[in-house]
């Protein structure tokens, strides 16, 4: 093949900081961004978008969007295309604010007018898997990236390939601030996701 393969990353926001989470680690998400659109892969990378699902505009989640907005904001300044989806209120204090739809939606649409040869899912959420089969029909490379715990074997089969993220998570700094950080590290909210 020559030439460089053009990427396109959709990064469901809630899911990677879940493996984050898992793995007790902080996101680099400009180190994340970099390694999968790698140019020293003969990678170029077209967008990367992250899904993100904001706290309801309600008086009990002021606090909580008032720091997401500002999370959204550092993305955007830092390149990263943002999609939001307005979150509904579950019982006391949480909310939910699936962006799955939204996400496979977009994305057909998105792959029409950029033109990728590999798409990157950062998900593990079982409801992609369709989503994977239709891009690769296309002609699309479609590559999963997260951590084999928390990846569905849907989602991993219907995949080209798999990208276990757990070697780039574990060069981060924990949550405890113990480890390595890099400039360009966006903090996780952690009263953020616990919704």
């Amino acid at each position: 093949m020559g030439g460089r393969l053009r990427v396109l990353i959709a990064v469901d926001e809630a899911n990677l900081v879940g493996v984050a989470r898992t793995v007790n680690k902080r996101l680099d998400w400009l180190h994340i961004r970099e390694y999968l659109a790698s140019e020293d892969e003969g990678r170029e990378l077209v967008e990367c978008i992250a899904y993100v699902g904001l706290p309801p505009a309600a008086e009990e989640f002021a606090d909580r969007r008032n720091k997401k907005m500002g999370f959204i904001l550092w993305l955007r300044n830092h390149g990263f295309m943002v999609l939001e989806k307005e979150g509904v209120r579950q019982e006391a204090g949480h909310y939910r604010a699936n962006v799955d739809v939204l996400m496979a939606i977009d994305f057909l649409d998105l792959v029409e007018t950029t033109h990728p040869d590999v798409v990157v899912m950062v998900t593990g959420d079982s409801d992609f898997a369709y989503l994977a089969d239709r891009l690769r029909r296309r002609g699309i490379r479609v590559e999963v990236a997260s951590i084999d715990q928390c990846v569905s074997r849907q989602l991993r089969a219907a995949a080209s390939d798999f990208i276990d993220l757990r070697d780039i998570l574990n060069e981060a700094q924990d949550l405890n601030g113990n480890g390595r950080t890099r400039i360009g590290t966006a903090d996780i909210l952690e009263e953020e996701y616990a919704t």
